[in-house]
């Protein structure tokens, strides 16, 4: 057995598509309180503290990361935290946008000053504190879809769209006017510590897409492409973190908004060999494991199902194995020890 040194190098081949000599593990989020649990250090209490707490936190973090055999720390920071009156999506609070005139009145040029001021003492406490060899893969979190929903609520969007068209695109268009000049911004001041950009932008459920395929396509692929533009303008892959069947869209994500890669898949939607098939020639597949089955079955068949996935995989382009969604608090501490051993043995470690 070999010791593990971490490289993101790994996870940066997968995210452009090609086979890593080691595969990557890869978590679009894990929950600080299964942190807690797994080492046995209560550290979560220092986010609310000073920027030397910060700093402590992100220590930890990152720590847990690369004690566990990642090559990378997952971390973003998320626009709908800086929009003032946010909350429709994540706190399930009445929309602040509701016509033309509460558009128009809409502080739009705060949001990345406001956006910054929350998020430079993580993103620079990371830096301090990255380990050797490793570099972060995440940025700035929310996608379109997402900061639109945060401002609107999905009800009230499916209404404006029948009621007001020139408003429904109008939305589109300034949320990503506003995210594109955060993420200019984010990339002259940390791309150099990022291997791979994300951002997470659930546009699908277990049956179809959230929003017309049409209107994805209208109103959504062209603002991702500019995103997308500018993170390859720095040199860097894009991975899309996306939930839900958006099979529909698929093709535009890769031709025309120009992803390299893609994270999420649940097993009721279809199995994680179905991407793999269908775009493992042009595309990093990130995930495989259900977070249901992290959660329902026993260590030994997640250990089953991740030597399957890894064979599945192999000769198939870029792969990073993880949970199809993240590790939230409620995941069973087991279940997801088993997924990480199981790849780590099988990566000879």
């Amino acid at each position: 057995m070999r010791a593990f040194t971490p490289d993101y190098r790994n996870i940066e081949m997968a995210a452009r598509n090609i086979e890593a000599p080691r595969t990557p593990l890869y978590e679009h989020l894990i929950g600080i309180g299964s942190m807690e649990r797994i080492t046995g250090r209560p550290f979560g209490a220092l986010a609310n503290g000073d920027l030397a707490d910060k700093r402590e936190f992100m220590r930890h973090y990152a720590t847990f990361f690369r004690d566990m055999g990642y090559d990378t720390v997952s971390f973003e920071w998320c626009i709908g935290s800086a929009m003032p009156g946010a909350g429709a999506l994540g706190g399930h609070k009445p929309g602040v946008i509701r016509d033309r005139a509460d558009f128009d009145r809409y502080p739009w040029q705060e949001v990345p000053e406001r956006y910054f001021q929350q998020a430079d003492p993580w993103f620079s406490s990371l830096r301090e504190v990255m380990p050797a060899g490793m570099k972060a893969i995440g940025g700035v979190g929310n996608g379109v879809f997402e900061c639109v929903q945060e401002l609107v609520g999905y009800m009230d969007l499916c209404y404006i769209a029948a009621d007001d068209p020139d408003l429904y695109g109008d939305l589109f268009r300034k949320v990503g006017e506003v995210s594109l000049a955060i993420w200019k911004m984010f990339l002259e001041r940390y791309a150099d510590i990022f291997c791979v950009l994300r951002f997470g932008d659930d546009l699908g459920f277990k049956s179809t897409t959230l929003l017309s395929a049409t209107d994805i396509r209208t109103h959504i692929v062209p603002q991702y492409r500019r995103i997308v533009e500018a993170v390859h303008a720095c040199g860097k892959p894009f991975l899309l973190h996306s939930c839900g069947a958006i099979f529909d869209v698929m093709e535009d994500m890769i031709g025309t908004a120009g992803i390299d890669a893609k994270h999420s898949n649940e097993d009721g939607i279809a199995p994680f060999s179905v991407w793999i098939d269908r775009y493992g020639d042009r595309i990093g597949n990130f995930g495989g494991i259900d977070t249901d089955h992290l959660c329902q079955e026993t260590p030994a068949a997640i250990r089953d199902r991740v030597i399957d996935l890894m064979r599945i995989a192999k000769g198939h382009g870029g792969f990073a194995l993880g949970s199809g969604n993240s590790i939230p608090d409620y995941v069973p501490t087991e279940g997801y020890l088993a997924m990480v051993e199981a790849c780590r043995q099988q990566r000879g470690e």
